[in-house]
């Protein structure tokens, strides 16, 4: 069953132009991955907020994402230009 989540997050205002550096870098790599469905970045409506949606084929392939070589650097400079940690809501789907 597919596993889709919101992961919502602040980023510092200092660290917003190395974050957009960052987005078409790791969205291209998860473009890449057979089991990666979705992975896009939003900006959010209050000031420095942003979200990512991401959807794969299930836990396995989200943990695969996270463990693929191309992606570790990325998502660890990532997590250094937040302001504090994320929140996930999962969107489950209907039928």
């Amino acid at each position: 069953m597919p596993m889709t989540f919101v992961a919502r997050f602040r980023i510092k205002p200092e660290k917003e132009a190395d974050f957009l550096v960052l987005i078409p870098k790791i969205e291209a790599i998860s473009a890449e991955e057979t089991h990666t469905l979705a992975y896009k970045f939003y900006r959010l409506d209050e000031p420095n907020m942003f979200a990512v949606l991401e959807s794969f084929t299930d836990e396995a392939a989200d943990i695969a994402h996270q463990k693929n070589p191309k992606t570790v650097a990325l998502i660890d400079d990532i997590i250094a230009c937040m302001d504090g940690t994320y929140t996930r809501e999962y969107l489950r789907d209907i039928g």
